[in-house]
């Protein structure tokens, strides 16, 4: 048994039944939506025509939106119904990155995650969904599409029926009948500065309006959005701030570990200190913050210990939370060694940290690709990148403790402390330069869709282009680079110029954090 819906845009007339039904039969709160209509129209008057397009959830066959969810609130039940348990909801927001349809919400009055449910507590009952029972035209069709003798399969075995993105891999149980072309791809649609009885709303998709700069008119005969719902970016600054936290939290161990190989023993004794307590004193401090970061982005932060009690292991916050804590056991073992052994910190221990800290620093990039609603996150080189961005973050956050341990005058020595961020430039400046390329990479290959390429015209020509430009590639990336080439070059005692070049790395690597995940949301996704 595999419950899906037909809705026939043919006889659909655009009357909202629908929409009120759904918002009575689950007092769905004003603002929010499980079933909404979309209207778009075609031509310039008096050869003009408008379309509706019913929207809602797809209770997909291999539904993103399950597998990313860390506490298996939502599930696909045996007749094929995806839905959700908002008692072990945690807010996390995921599942609505994870959806490729727009169909999932937070609930303002419970805080939880909620969609469209196919009314399974209808279906338990041998009641039709509310939304069948309202609509005046019969252009909604639920029922089993594996019984060849229902209605809807009937409809799916014989007439010409289209999905939203296949190419997904999602297996949507959402077939449309007579839908124009345009409601399936939302690139194919302009969005607009206001709606057809209502201004849209400024904070709903701020960067999917890129068209209507002067020099980028929509091409004649293009599908004009004029009603629609508010669809917010789900992710704001915290998961920025949490990719930076965690990058500078990993990325100090992993250098750290290079340097005890690197540097003589004469070195490590005078140095030493700083890269066996101060080092992972700090990787620990960022840690914490990290794991602050994440409780604090979750709408049910009361419930945050679900991911441990609770665990959908699918997911990547999952295997992630407990990367996090390997590591973080880990950089206790190093510190305890560092502090009551004197420093002495076993090779298999310094390698084993490193290797949970390269870990920690990049399960990320599975995450964002399990966040398939988001085009721009599924890039290939994403977890490079998070490597690469954490040893440049872990050397230049070692260059500034250098710094601080100087300034106080603990831990160590003055020649002790030139001699590692000497040996740390060298990894500061080639992480800066492997990254810059990595990001000049991604926004100019060849995009892998159109969604791609509208997030990279947002961060190259877009809104965002001032900070992508000098914030990232500027003074992120060129002018610290060209401070420590010329600090390497001049053999330069004086270290004030690596710790500006330090500071400038770690703040270009926010800003990029910060632009990617806002590019990756501003396409959008109904």
């Amino acid at each position: 048994m595999r419950y899906g819906f037909v809705i026939d845009q043919n006889r659909c007339i655009g009357c909202h039944a629908c929409t009120v039904a759904c918002k009575e039969e689950h007092s769905v709160p004003v603002g929010v939506f499980r079933t909404w209509v979309k209207y778009i129209e075609k031509g310039e008057f008096p050869n003009s025509s408008r379309h509706f397009g019913v929207m809602r959830c797809n209770h997909c066959e291999a539904a993103p939106c399950v597998e990313i969810c860390p506490t298996v609130a939502l599930y696909r039940r045996p007749d094929g119904i995806v839905d959700f348990d908002n008692s072990r909801c945690i807010g996390c927001k995921s599942c609505m990155q994870a959806c490729p349809y727009d169909a999932l919400y937070i609930d303002p009055n419970s805080n939880t995650a909620a969609k469209c449910n196919f009314c399974a507590h209808r279906v338990e009952l041998n009641l039709e969904p509310a939304c069948v029972i309202v609509c005046p035209t019969r252009s909604i069709i639920a029922g089993d599409l594996d019984d060849s003798q229902s209605e809807i399969g009937r409809i799916v075995a014989t007439q010409k029926v289209a999905v939203r993105k296949p190419n997904k891999g999602t297996e949507p149980k959402l077939f449309y009948v007579g839908i124009e072309g345009d409601f399936l791809q939302p690139t194919m649609m302009e969005q607009q500065a206001s709606h057809l009885w209502a201004e849209r709303a400024p904070q709903s998709n701020p960067h999917g309006l890129e068209h209507l700069r002067a020099d980028a008119k929509p091409a004649p005969g293009t599908a004009r959005v004029v009603y629609d719902v508010a669809h917010k970016q789900p992710w704001g600054l915290i998961p920025a701030f949490y990719l930076w936290t965690k990058s500078i939290a990993a990325g100090i161990l992993i250098v750290a570990a290079i340097l005890l190989a690197m540097l003589e023993p004469s070195i490590q004794r005078t140095a030493g200190p700083l890269l066996t307590v101060a080092a992972p004193i700090a990787a620990l401090v960022f840690l914490a913050i990290t794991t602050i970061l994440l409780i604090a982005d979750l709408h049910r932060w009361d419930r945050f210990y679900f991911i441990l009690t609770k665990p959908n292991w699918r997911s990547w916050l999952v295997r992630g939370t407990w990367i996090l804590i390997a590591y973080g056991i880990l950089a206790l073992a190093w510190l305890a060694c560092g502090w009551f052994l004197g420093g002495a910190i076993p090779a298999p221990l310094r390698w084993a940290t490193a290797a949970a800290a390269a870990s920690s620093a990049c399960y990320s990039a599975f995450l964002f690709a399990q966040a398939k609603g988001r085009d721009l996150w599924q890039s290939p080189l994403f977890l490079w990148h998070l490597l690469v961005q954490a040893i440049g973050a872990g050397a230049a956050a070692t260059i500034l403790l250098t710094a601080i341990a100087g300034l106080t005058q603990v831990m160590i020595l003055p020649l002790g402390g030139r001699e590692i961020v000497h040996a740390a430039e060298p990894l500061l400046l080639a992480a800066m330069v492997v990254n810059l390329l990595m990001v000049l990479g991604e926004v100019y290959l060849t995009p892998s869709s159109e969604e791609v390429r509208r997030a990279h015209e947002i961060l190259t020509r877009g809104s965002l282009r001032s900070r992508f430009w000098y914030g990232v590639v500027l003074a992120g990336a060129l002018i610290p680079m060209m401070l420590i080439a010329f600090s390497i070059w001049h053999g330069a005692t004086d270290l004030a110029l690596d710790q500006l070049a330090a500071a400038l790395a770690l703040l270009g690597a926010y800003i990029f954090d910060e632009l990617w995940i806002t590019a990756g949301q501003a396409v959008p996704l109904s």
